[in-house]
C-alpha cells in the first residue's frame, strides 16, 4: 500500500521579512560608519586670537562670502580670477598667509565650495572657516 500526500501549492516567499532585515542592516551601517572626517577643514574658534582685527599687513586674509554668492575682500567684490591673482600676490609677500573664510549663514554650499576651490587654485594652503555664533 502506498500513501501519497496531496501536494498543495508552493508557499510564496514573503519579501516583507527580507526588506525589514535589509532596512535594519542599512540603518546599522549608516550609524556605525564614518563617511567624512569633519576635521578636514579647521574652524577658527574664539580661542584662536580672533578678537584682534585682521589687518591687511598681517599674516591673515579675510574673505567673506555673501548670501548671493559674491566674494568680498577688503570691501571689494571679486570674481574667481581676481581672487586667485590677489591670493598669489599676497602669498608672494607672505608665504605663510592664512586665509580666513567667513561664509554667510544663508550662503549656498556650492558657492562656498567654489570659493575654496578658487583659493586653492590661487595657491592658498592654510584655509580656515569662521563660524560666528551669537553671544548669549
Amino acid at each position: 500500500m502506498q500513501i501519497t500526500r496531496p501536494t498543495g501549492p508552493r508557499a510564496a516567499i514573503s519579501l516583507v521579512a527580507m526588506i525589514d532585515v535589509l532596512m535594519i542592516l542599512l540603518v546599522f551601517f549608516m550609524v556605525t560608519s564614518t563617511y567624512l572626517d569633519l576635521d578636514m577643514v579647521p574652524l577658527a574658534g574664539a580661542d584662536d586670537g580672533m578678537a584682534a582685527p585682521v589687518a591687511a599687513a598681517s599674516g591673515r586674509m579675510l574673505v567673506r562670502l555673501g548670501t548671493d554668492g559674491a566674494v568680498h575682500v577688503q570691501g571689494r567684490i571679486l570674481d574667481g580670477a581676481a581672487l586667485q591673482s590677489m591670493v598669489r600676490e599676497r602669498l608672494a609677500g607672505n608665504p605663510a598667509l592664512e586665509v580666513l573664510v567667513l561664509p554667510s549663514g544663508q550662503a549656498d554650499v556650492q558657492a562656498l565650495a567654489s570659493l575654496m576651490d578658487a583659493l586653492v587654485a590661487g595657491g592658498a594652503q592654510k584655509l580656515r572657516l569662521i563660524r560666528l555664533e551669537p553671544t548669549p
